[in-house]
């Protein structure tokens, strides 16, 4: 059993630990962490975060969401696979990014191999073979037998900055297993 256990905020509602510091990681945990997402967009932009947050916050990528947003086409793989040189250094102008070369090269990357995913079924359809058979305790570890696989299933289709850890913390954001503490008022409603 996990360690870590819910907290309850003067709301009378409790969470798990990390959503209750502030109020933008409150809204993350109550409304979208652990659902289910749709769509390539969707998956390419879960991915993307979770890169460009490794060795961050969670709240500074949540915080600087909308113009990641703006800055990669609203996740569209074709339109951000077809970024040249110059839109790199554009983005490595752009503060309200992350300004960080390999991340913003792998995030390049990632669109064109989920272009090319396509002919083989697609993003989605990759990332969600990956579910986990078994029940996953919530919480209790950064990696995972199915993130590492779907680590090097991403990697072989060409994929950059898609680690094991880094696909664990996708796979709990887009809803692969509840990520929800036993007594979280989430846990089960995604």
């Amino acid at each position: 059993m996990s360690e870590l256990s819910v907290v309850t905020r003067p709301d009378g509602v409790a969470r798990c630990p990390w959503a209750v510091g502030h109020p933008v990681n409150l809204a993350y945990h109550d409304t979208e962490w652990g659902v289910p997402v749709q769509g390539e967009s969707a998956y390419l932009e879960r991915i993307t975060l979770e890169a460009f947050q490794s060795g961050l916050s969670w709240l500074t990528i949540l915080n600087k969401r909308p113009a990641f947003r703006e800055a990669f086409a609203g996740f569209d793989a074709d339109a951000v696979a077809a970024y040249d040189e110059r839109d790199v250094e554009r983005l490595m102008a752009d503060a309200g990014i992350v300004r960080n070369r390999r991340k913003v090269d792998a995030a390049i990357t990632n669109a064109r191999a989920t272009v090319a995913l396509r002919a083989d079924g697609g993003l989605e359809a990759l990332v969600l073979a990956h579910r986990p058979a078994s029940p996953v305790e919530p919480q209790a570890a950064t990696t995972s037998p199915e993130s590492v696989a779907l680590s090097k299933s991403l990697k072989r289709a060409g994929f950059a900055f898609v680690g094991p850890t880094t696909m664990h913390a996708l796979m709990e954001a887009v809803g692969l297993f509840d990520p929800h503490l036993p007594g979280c008022h989430r846990r089960g409603a995604c």
